[in-house]
């Protein structure tokens, strides 16, 4: 990338060069999409725009993201040109970043007005405008899920999904992706259920409105055709059960979908065969692994969400006391180390863990997914020797080893 500076005639304003190339790029051949990110009162607003086909015609499409409510809107060249001049006259610090067949341009203002400019080198990228009306190949289109999607109010009255849920329709299809790439291997038994004659059965920790807990039956059933599939969906919070409870039975599906309102850390399915848990918030997604540890689940799927734990007690180390200074840098550096030994750990107890990223960043920030099944041999040296390094070297002991302090002991404690 190249680089540059230069602050305008007025604060936070592009000098009209600048402009003139974002005007360029964007109305000329070959452009993809642009970005920009702009803070509002400490808030973020949020604008991209992509060229899309609509019926046979090139349109463009907008979508705003502001205070977690999502509009979209189309456009015709008119229009675009229009709302481009509302982009490039936003005022305050910003980023916007602009691609087209032949490279990006990025450009960010500081919060004192200052310009900073890259562009990529040349590129040759083709321009592909698929159409938007396309019915997209992702699971919740593989079955007639439109009751579902209405119930759960992903979609609206005539099936459509809904511009403010289409985040949570993508982490959902994003999941279930994962969830059949997981199975796509496994040998059913005679009768499509667990390998011990049970039901398939699925724990959801932390399972909130249950837009994933219900999917995940029916996915399993109308995709997968495992015709005996028990799936429990856990939460603390009443309201969310009992909504949840009456989503299941107006789908048909009490008895084969439950829910059970309890702390996760009481709740006790005895055993399971996949335990997922999605955003479950700091702490909570450690006693979803443990639980899946536990309950011996063949598979455990995680999406984590904040973390908060390992900052509380993670210290200044040498060469990463200017990291640890700023406050985001040591956040993420607190999120990578959190979710690195915990992959470690499942990895120690016998499980093969991938971290992944399951779903745009587009969708949610918080696209890690740990990809865990067990199928190794528990306590190997290499997995225990590289999680002790990690965790001597920053002197912290993690959540989960606490949690499973008893099975994780006899691994590691002929290292310590």
């Amino acid at each position: 990338m190249d680089g540059g500076s230069a602050v305008s005639r007025e604060r936070f304003d592009l000098d009209e060069a600048l402009k003139e190339e974002i005007r360029a790029k964007v109305l000329g051949e070959g452009f993809m999409k642009i970005v920009q990110s702009v803070r509002r009162g400490g808030a973020q607003f949020r604008i991209s725009v992509r060229p899309v086909e609509i019926g046979g015609v090139r349109r463009y499409q907008a979508e705003m993201v502001e205070d977690g409510q999502v509009r979209v809107k189309n456009f015709d060249a008119d229009g675009l040109s229009a709302g481009l001049e509302e982009i490039i006259a936003q005022k305050g610090a910003r980023d916007l970043h602009l691609m087209t067949a032949k490279g990006d341009l990025h450009v960010r203002v500081t919060r004192k007005g200052r310009v900073v400019v890259s562009r990529s080198a040349e590129m040759d990228r083709k321009v592909d405008l698929k159409p938007h009306d396309r019915v997209k190949n992702v699971p919740l289109n593989a079955f007639d899920s439109s009751a579902y999607m209405k119930a759960a109010g992903l979609a609206d009255g005539e099936g459509r999904v809904r511009a403010s849920m289409r985040g949570k329709y993508d982490q959902v299809n994003e999941f279930l992706k994962v969830v059949g790439e997981s199975l796509k291997d496994r040998a059913p038994s005679r009768d499509g259920e667990s390998e011990d004659g049970r039901p398939f059965t699925v724990v959801d920790c932390g399972c909130g409105k249950a837009y994933l807990t219900v999917a995940l039956y029916l996915y399993l059933t109308q995709v997968l055709q495992m015709p005996r599939v028990h799936v429990i969906g856990v939460d603390r919070r009443a309201d969310v059960v009992s909504a949840a409870r009456r989503m299941a039975a107006g789908l048909d599906l009490a008895g084969k979908v439950d829910f059970e309102e309890s702390d996760l850390a009481a709740f006790n399915a005895g055993r399971a065969d996949m335990v997922v848990s999605l955003h479950a918030c700091d702490t909570a997604t450690d006693e979803a692994l443990a639980k899946g540890v536990e309950w011996r689940a063949r598979y455990v799927l995680s999406a984590p969400c904040c973390q908060h734990e390992l900052q509380k007690t993670l210290d200044d180390r040498g060469a990463f006391s200017g990291v640890m200074r700023q406050s985001i840098l040591r956040e993420r550096l607190c999120d990578i180390l959190t979710d690195s030994f915990r992959a470690m750990i499942m990895r120690i107890l016998g499980f093969r863990t991938q971290v992944v990223e399951f779903v745009s960043s587009e969708a949610t920030a918080r696209n890690i997914m740990l990809k865990c099944e067990y199928c190794v041999k528990p306590g190997q040296t290499g997995p225990v020797s590289e999680y002790l390094a990690l965790r001597d070297y920053w002197h912290v002991t993690p959540w989960l080893e606490t949690r499973l302090g008893g099975l994780l002991a006899k691994h590691i404690s002929r290292f310590e």
